[in-house]
């Protein structure tokens, strides 16, 4: 299992870092877990091609996660003349939020013929979906986003990659990424107790519960980009753009 990591940032650009997005190769298919809105720059940067992604899983319906479906709409037709299936797996309401979001943005795009096949599945909660090669099971967390924000498990090739998505602490990102070889985990702040984000100092007095092998903290805000030679802890790593990493 290859985890690129193609944005890490928050809304906001903090770091100036690009949005949420992280390309996955694993079992012989490739895929995403979230597509911000800067998703296609991350690619062409990492010189990864959209083409070959098969699939795409959204945590939550926030911009800076899935927003950049619009863009690859639109590119997958017009430049890169996609002719293989896409999958975009989400929380319940993908589909129609993201139609919403494409016909505001390039009005009338949802209704184009396409080349290629784009389908919507939505997760059901703690009840694992294969996808092709690849065992996905969510988990709800705390993020309101007008649906469901999920927290995602992946196992493939006998790896397990955990993803809390966007949330504050919560008891469901224990199972989530109970025993995982890394936990890419949002870490907004230091410490305290960020509403709907998490602090390093919660992260880090819940690791012994989780027992992850590896952690990565991610969609990091200025001030947690500040403090991170602060964290002392072996098992954590920390997301940077362009990072590339064999789990």
């Amino acid at each position: 299992m290859k985890l690129t990591v193609v944005g890490c940032g928050d809304a906001f650009g903090s770091g100036g870092r690009l949005q949420t997005c992280y390309h996955v190769e694993a079992a012989g298919t490739r895929f995403l877990i979230d597509c911000g809105a800067t998703a296609l720059i991350g690619l062409s940067r990492t010189g990864l091609d959209a083409n070959a992604v098969a699939t795409i899983f959204i945590s939550h319906l926030h911009g800076d996660h899935f927003a950049g479906l619009v863009w690859w709409l639109v590119h997958a037709q017009h430049v890169a003349k996609r002719t293989q299936p896409l999958a975009v797996v989400g929380p319940p309401g993908v589909r129609a939020r993201f139609e919403a979001a494409a016909e505001v943005l390039f009005p009338g795009s949802t209704a184009i013929p396409r080349r290629y096949d784009l389908s919507f599945q939505e997760l059901a909660l703690e009840t694992p979906l294969e996808v092709g090669p690849v065992r996905t099971t969510a988990f709800e967390v705390k993020h309101p986003s007008g649906a469901p924000s999920l927290a995602l498990r992946f196992e493939a090739e006998g790896k397990v990659l955990s993803f809390t998505g966007d949330t504050e602490w919560t008891e469901t990102l224990v199972p989530a990424g109970r025993g995982a070889d890394l936990y890419l985990m949002e870490c907004y702040q230091y410490d305290g107790e960020p509403r709907y984000h998490m602090s390093w100092k919660r992260i880090e007095a819940e690791l012994p519960r989780i027992g992850a092998r590896r952690v990565m903290l991610t969609h990091m805000a200025d001030a947690m980009l500040a403090r991170r030679r602060e964290v002392a802890d072996p098992r954590v790593l920390f997301a940077e753009d362009g990072l590339v990493l064999d789990i």
